[in-house]
């Protein structure tokens, strides 16, 4: 793991990454020829491609709702508990989300916004090594709470070229529209244009990797998209008051994602030794050794500052996707952070039980992002739609002044619209 000493270095290696961006040339180049692929071809081109990335043969794209079905019966069944606690305690934290609007009457003004939901949505749910059908939980439950008609999972098919058992659960649970066998930015492309089996949405939302992050940027604007998702990344802030367990065992709980970034921010050098001397031995315990190690020793860093405060500077410029507060009087210092996709606030509110049924959306803004961006939340399945009703005598008083502004930004149109209607008085 990468060392740093002191704050104006930290702040300076914060600043650095984010200069650096996430565009890969190669990946955006392959990512088009694969977009014009589905557009030209269509489920032919998804079967073709899925049998090149995935090694799977299929006969068809969507999944048949009896297979669905047949799936998710397999699903052990504490399992299947485990998994409707998940969808029942993320169903919770949105339905308190849920905002209707508001309207307001003044002087012969009525003003407000109504909140209506999207249309349609496409879930993407990753695969690789194992399906992360957690994901799916993440996204289409807030969706539907948000009120979405259709809702429509695409994942890549299992190693038996069929939909995982525990997608097919959580889909079957939520009463999903379908679910599309597609991975990559092959299952991007179909969401977003559509196909003879896959009918196009309105937004496409869920984490994946640098393929499927390079479609989503490419089909920005043929569909909506909630954000460019890259590696995950947890910073852990911790004073002496930690528990070097604690701190290892969070740190490897993120490691073990290909491409991840475990960060520790420390006011005590006992603990950064301690952390430094005993992680690599507690990776290599794991069955997911090699990702945990590579992840340590590509992206791991320790930065060790004076105090508390320096730490929180360091952590709102790095703006992580998950700010881990490992301190005392943690509820305190989480009010100093001003930039992170989520905030885990003590040692008992570990960030791998947030990303599995505490409440929140796991899918959160990456690579500094978070400056700017939120957690998948009801807003990314909504539209927000002002109306405007006025009377006469709100035109009479304003409608000279506007017709002023129109004329100073030169758009004599403008002006006359309203002073049709002054000339009505």
């Amino acid at each position: 793991m990468k060392v740093i000493e002191g704050v104006q270095a930290a702040l300076a290696w914060c600043e650095e990454r984010r200069a650096v961006g996430g565009f890969d040339a190669e990946v955006d180049a392959a990512v088009a020829d694969i977009i014009d692929q589905v557009a030209e071809r269509g489920d032919d081109a998804l079967l073709e491609l899925t049998q090149r990335f995935d090694g799977a043969r299929l006969d068809a794209v969507e999944v048949p709702a009896a297979e669905l079905l047949r799936r998710a019966e397999r699903v052990p069944a504490a399992l299947a508990a485990a998994i409707d606690l998940a969808i029942s305690r993320v169903t919770a934290f949105y339905e308190a989300q849920r905002e209707h609007g508001f309207e307001t009457t003044a002087r012969g003004v009525r003003l407000g916004q109504i909140v209506t939901p999207l249309a349609s949505v496409g879930c993407y749910v990753p695969g690789g090594t194992a399906p992360l059908f957690s994901s799916l939980v993440m996204t289409a439950v807030p969706a539907k709470v948000a009120g979405v008609d259709r809702i429509v999972a695409a994942t890549p098919p299992d190693r038996t070229g069929s939909v995982p058992d525990e997608v097919a659960y959580v889909a079957t649970a939520l009463g999903l529209e379908s679910v599309v066998l597609a991975g990559g930015a092959q299952a991007i492309a179909a969401l977003a244009l559509g196909t003879r089996s896959v009918q196009r949405v309105d937004k496409v939302v869920g984490p994946g990797n640098r393929y499927v992050t390079a479609a989503k940027r490419r089909l920005f604007g043929v569909v909506g998209i909630e954000a460019l998702a890259g590696p995950t990344e947890t910073l852990v802030l911790a004073d002496d008051s930690a528990s070097v367990r604690h701190v290892i065992a969070d740190l490897l709980a993120q490691a073990e994602h290909d491409g991840a970034q475990p960060v520790l921010v420390t006011t005590s050098r006992e603990l950064a030794g301690a952390v430094l001397a005993e992680i690599e031995q507690a990776a290599a315990d794991l069955p997911t050794a090699a990702t945990a190690l590579a992840s340590l020793a590509d992206r791991g860093v320790v930065v060790h500052v004076a105090d508390v405060e320096e730490g929180l500077a360091v952590l709102n410029a790095f703006a992580p996707e998950h700010a881990c507060l490992l301190v005392e009087d943690a509820r305190t210092v989480a009010r100093g952070i001003v930039n992170a996709g989520g905030i885990f606030i003590g040692e008992h509110s570990l960030e791998a039980l947030g990303d599995y049924l505490a409440g929140p959306s796991h899918v959160m803004p990456t690579g500094g992002t978070a400056r700017f961006a939120s957690f998948v939340n009801l807003r990314d399945f909504q539209k927000v739609i002002p109306f405007l009703e006025v009377d006469a005598s709100f035109v009479a008083e304003v409608g000279p002044s506007a017709a002023l502004l129109a004329r100073a930004e030169g758009l004599e149109a403008h002006a006359r619209a309203i002073e049709s209607r002054l000339q009505q008085e």
